[in-house]
C-alpha cells in the first residue's frame, strides 16, 4: 500500500510540473517597443524584467536623427510621417515567432497625441489572432488615452487590455500594473 502511495504521489508531483509548465508557456510575454530617445527603452527594460518577458525593439530602417524629431519643424520626418496616416515607416529585425507569444507589451513615445506610425507598421506585420495586447508609452504631455483609442479603432480584431502611461514610473508601479492585468 505505501508503494502504491508514492506512485500516486510522485505522479501527482509530475502532473502538477507539467501544469505548471504548460501555463507558464501558455502565458509567454513579449515586450515589443519603439524609442526615439531611449527613454520608452527604459520603461520597456524594466517591463520585460517585471514580466520575465523578451525584449524586442521595434527599429526604424532608418534611424530617426534629432532633425527627423524636431516637431516644431513641419518638414521634419516625423512631422510628416504623423500628417499622413497611411505612414508605414520600414522596420528591421522582423521577429520569426510571434506565434510563440500569447501576451504583447507594445510600447512607444506619444507623438502628436497618439502612436507613431511606425507601431503600425509593426501592428501590420504580425497576426495577433488570439493574442493579449498591451500599450505602453512614455510622453512628456500628452496621456495615452488617445493611442488606446486610435489602436484600438485601427486594429479592431485585436483583444486589447487598456494600455498605460509610464512616465517616471518604478520597479513598484510597473509590478502593480502588471499585477492588475488579467490574461
Amino acid at each position: 500500500m505505501k508503494r502504491i502511495t508514492m506512485i500516486m504521489a510522485a505522479f501527482l508531483a509530475i502532473s502538477l510540473s507539467v501544469c505548471a509548465q504548460t501555463n507558464k508557456n501558455k502565458n509567454k510575454v513579449l515586450v515589443a517597443y519603439f524609442s526615439a530617445s531611449g527613454v520608452t527603452k527604459g520603461v520597456a527594460t524594466q517591463l520585460a524584467e517585471v514580466t520575465k518577458g523578451t525584449l524586442h525593439e521595434i527599429k526604424p530602417a532608418q534611424p530617426y536623427t534629432e532633425a527627423d524629431l524636431d516637431w516644431r519643424d513641419k518638414q521634419s520626418r516625423s512631422t510628416l510621417e504623423m500628417k499622413d496616416k497611411s505612414s508605414r515607416p520600414a522596420i528591421t529585425d522582423k521577429l520569426p515567432n510571434l506565434k510563440n507569444y500569447n501576451v504583447i507589451y507594445v510600447g512607444f513615445p506619444i507623438w502628436w497625441n497618439t502612436c507613431p506610425t511606425i507601431i503600425n507598421t509593426f501592428m501590420e506585420a504580425y497576426d495577433f489572432k488570439g493574442k493579449t495586447v498591451i500599450p505602453f508609452a512614455t510622453s512628456g504631455s500628452s496621456s495615452i488615452q488617445k493611442a488606446c483609442e486610435d489602436l484600438k479603432a485601427t486594429y479592431p480584431n485585436i483583444k486589447w487590455k487598456e494600455g498605460k502611461l509610464l512616465n517616471h514610473a518604478s520597479k513598484k508601479d510597473i509590478e502593480d500594473w502588471v499585477k492588475s492585468l488579467s490574461y
